[in-house]
């Protein structure tokens, strides 16, 4: 079981470099979370550099305007690394295509310059998705029928973003991973990219070690997260410690001991919202 802390700086002497998640820790899609950027910030003044990690399905440099107009600091972190940077090596590797591009037009900066054709789901040779076209009225189940032709042509589904909800403010909404869920039940090939997958680490962990100037000693780098199936998880599968944010998207579950045991997730520490 994790032991619970009053604040990253009773653990900060014991590591270099922190990967730290975005969504549900430092912001909740309207607002920042000062106590939370603050506690980054001593954190990298004092200790080593702050590498983000989100599963935001965009390359990293799209989504750093989205953190200022948050009033997330540029002091709180140095790096930044997202699923869309991953996804974008499977993409190009698929390069013409055609694909079939679910999501919001927001998302369009995930293809830009990789030389892919765009097509109906009917003439695609395999779907990307980076969410649901309208995450603030649909749901999953308004896909089941064209995500259930999809899986009978035998599309692979690539998913720019594992995570399955998020909190928008109060709201919870959809996200990628719960359109991945489905079509895994209807029988389709998935391919996940972000967090808890190792492509996303790998390149997070490269950026940790570029900023330190120096390699970083995996024992000595923490996980920040609010999300078990992919902070934690994805943590786990690295064998890195892991601070689970129990205030986060499980808040409402219950018991945050018995969240993490069910799911077969081991977090060093927690704490339930990120402070210093």
């Amino acid at each position: 079981m994790p032991v619970p802390i009053s604040g990253l700086s009773s653990i900060a002497h014991r590591y270099d470099a922190v990967l730290c998640d975005v969504w549900g820790v430092i912001h909740n899609g309207r607002e920042s979370f000062p106590a939370a950027c603050e506690a980054l910030s001593t954190y990298q003044a004092q200790r080593g550099p702050v590498v983000l990690i989100s599963n935001a399905p965009r390359p990293a440099k799209a989504v750093h305007e989205q953190l200022d107009l948050l009033a997330v600091p540029r002091a709180s972190w140095s790096g930044f690394v997202t699923s869309g940077d991953a996804t974008r090596n499977l993409l190009s590797a698929r390069a013409p295509g055609p694909v079939w591009a679910l999501g919001p037009e927001r998302d369009s900066p995930l293809y830009e310059g990789l030389g892919l054709e765009f097509s109906t789901l009917d003439e695609a040779a395999f779907i990307c998705c980076t969410g649901l076209f309208d995450d603030t009225t649909e749901t999953p189940e308004d896909y089941r029928e064209r995500l259930t032709r999809a899986a009978a042509r035998k599309l692979v589904f690539i998913c720019a973003n594992p995570d399955r909800v998020v909190h928008r403010g109060d709201d919870l909404i959809f996200c990628a991973g719960a359109l991945a869920d489905l079509y895994a039940e209807l029988g389709g090939e998935v391919i996940m990219a972000g967090k808890p997958y190792p492509a996303t680490y790998e390149l997070a962990l490269f950026e940790a070690a570029k900023l330190a100037g120096k390699p970083i000693d995996r024992t000595r780098v923490l996980c920040i997260g609010d999300g078990i199936g992919t902070d934690v998880k994805g943590a786990n599968n690295q064998g890195l410690d892991c601070l689970y944010i129990s205030g986060g998207i499980h808040a409402a579950e219950g018991d945050a001991d018995a969240l993490l045991a069910r799911a077969g997730a081991q977090a060093a520490w927690s704490l339930a919202a990120l402070a210093w």
